[in-house]
């Protein structure tokens, strides 16, 4: 597969999944992603989603995909069943995105998360100075039909890790075409995350 074609966001993960590992994408779109995974790391892919067009390109991926609302949270699995769950560009769409985050790391030991960043300059230009609800290249809808209903930054999920007692292994911040090194609150578009949950303090 040739490399250029896999977008920035999906190298990231793929350079930090181990190769063997079983892995959970939930809301995992048309498998794009997972389908380079189990290509380029020949993981155990499992995903979830909802979209029922995006199943079936799943399946003509040859992947495992279950029909389900994320929503409702991961009854249906056990306790660490896998290496990784990936949230890639889905939380700021959940309506109780602690209440998933939670039920991922139930069910696995660590979690990939990633997001646009609703602080990138260009947001902030479009708000500050046109007065507009911003539109980037990782924002891409216009207010009124927008799935979006949480707007955090980068430094917003930070804090939020330090105050939810979860610690955060390693951090990428992406441009539209670059790794983002300065200032990536300002800079970045998207940020990925790897993550898991500190034991709880007595």
């Amino acid at each position: 597969m040739e490399d250029k074609i896999i977008k920035l966001d999906h190298k990231i993960i793929i350079d930090i999944v181990n190769k063997g590992s079983k892995v959970l994408d939930l809301g995992c779109g048309d498998g794009e992603l997972l389908y380079n995974l189990a290509t380029v790391k020949k993981i155990k892919a499992e995903g979830v989603e909802l979209n029922e067009e995006n199943i079936y390109s799943c399946v003509e991926k040859g992947l495992s995909v279950y029909h389900r609302d994320i929503e409702n949270g991961l009854k249906d699995y056990p306790d660490n069943a896998f290496d990784y769950v990936i949230l890639n560009q889905i939380i700021q769409e959940i309506k109780n995105m602690e209440f998933l985050l939670n039920e991922t790391f139930r069910v696995g030991k660590k979690v990939i998360i990633g997001f646009p960043n609703f602080a990138y300059i260009k947001a902030r230009f479009d708000l500050f100075f046109k007065g507009l609800a911003p539109v980037t290249s990782s924002l891409p809808y216009q207010w009124y039909n927008s799935p979006n209903i949480h707007f955090g930054s980068l430094k917003d999920f930070k804090i939020y890790c330090a105050d939810k007692n979860i610690k955060i292994i390693d951090a990428y911040y992406l441009g539209n075409e670059n790794i983002v090194r300065f200032l990536p609150n300002v800079f970045a578009v998207n940020g990925i995350f790897l993550i898991e949950k500190n034991p709880d303090i007595a």
